[in-house]
C-alpha cells in the first residue's frame, strides 16, 4: 500500500486513534467457522489495519485486544485467543521493527500466564527505539481497573492530599501516550465497553457495522474523514459564525 499523499490526508498527520476491535465471534458465525477462526481473522485484520494507519499518518493506535471481563468467555475460546495473541506478538514485532514502530502493551499482565507476559516483555524491547508509530495493545484490560490501580499508586507516591488529575495520570498504564482524538468501534455496538475510560473523555467517537475482520484500509480512512470533519470545543463553545 503507497502511502497516502497530502491531498489524500483523511486527517491531520499526528492522530491519535483507538479502536474497539469488535464482531470476530459474529463474523465467525456468519462464515460458518469456529470462533477461534474469526479471532485468527481479527489478528489479520489488526496487521492492516497496522500498516494502514501508519501510511495515513496516525501517531499511535491503541486497540482493545482482550478484557478483564473477557476471562469470563467459555476457556477453551479463551485459551485459543491466549495462543493466537502470542503468535501475533511474535510474527508482528519484527515487522514493526522494520516498519521503524513501536509496539507495548497495557492491562494488568499479573492475570495472565508466564509465558505471555514473557512474550510482552520481549516484544516491548525489541520494538523499543520505534518513532514512526506506536502499536499499544489493550490485553486484560479494564479501564475501571486501570483508574483504580492508577489510584493506589498514586496515593503511595504522592498521599491523598497529592492526589489530582496529574498525580493520576502519571500512574496510568501507558502515561506517556496521549489521550485518543478518535475512538472507533467495529461490529454495531455503540459504547466503548470500559475501554479507556480516562483518556476517551473528549475522544471522539465513529461507530461502524462492519464486523472487524472485514475492516480494512478504506473504513480506517472513512473514519478519518469524518474525524477530521467535526469541531472539536472540548466543553466549550464555537465562537462567531460557528456558534450555535
Amino acid at each position: 500500500m503507497p502511502p497516502a499523499s497530502s491531498s489524500e490526508a483523511a486527517a491531520p498527520r499526528g492522530t491519535r486513534v483507538a479502536i474497539i476491535m469488535d464482531g470476530n465471534g459474529r463474523w465467525a458465525e456468519a462464515h460458518g467457522v469456529s470462533v477461534t477462526e474469526g479471532h485468527r481473522a481479527g489478528g489479520d485484520a489488526l496487521r492492516h489495519i497496522t500498516e494502514a494507519a501508519l501510511d495515513l499518518g496516525v501517531r499511535e493506535l491503541t486497540v482493545y485486544g482482550f478484557s478483564t471481563e473477557n476471562f469470563g468467555r467459555d476457556p477453551e475460546e479463551v485459551a485459543g485467543i491466549m495462543q493466537l495473541f502470542m503468535e501475533l506478538v511474535e510474527r508482528e514485532a519484527p515487522i514493526m521493527v522494520e516498519r521503524n514502530s513501536r509496539m507495548c502493551f497495557m492491562g494488568r499482565r499479573e492475570l495472565l500466564g508466564d509465558e505471555i507476559r514473557e512474550r510482552m516483555r520481549w516484544a516491548e524491547e525489541l520494538t523499543q527505539h520505534g518513532t514512526a508509530m506506536t502499536l499499544c495493545i489493550a490485553f486484560g484490560y479494564g479501564g475501571r481497573a486501570e483508574i483504580i490501580d492508577a489510584a493506589r499508586a498514586a496515593v503511595l507516591e504522592d498521599g491523598v492530599d497529592g492526589l489530582d488529575e496529574d498525580s493520576l495520570r502519571r500512574h496510568l498504564y501507558r502515561p506517556e501516550l496521549a489521550d485518543p482524538d478518535l475512538i472507533i468501534r467495529t461490529a454495531g455496538e455503540q459504547r466503548t465497553s470500559n475501554f479507556l475510560v480516562w483518556q476517551g473523555a473528549y475522544s471522539e467517537l465513529v461507530f461502524t457495522d462492519t464486523f472487524w475482520p472485514d475492516f480494512a484500509e478504506p473504513d480506517l480512512r472513512a473514519a478519518l474523514v469524518e474525524y477530521a470533519a467535526r469541531e472539536r470545543r472540548f466543553g466549550g463553545r464555537l465562537t462567531e459564525a460557528g456558534a450555535s
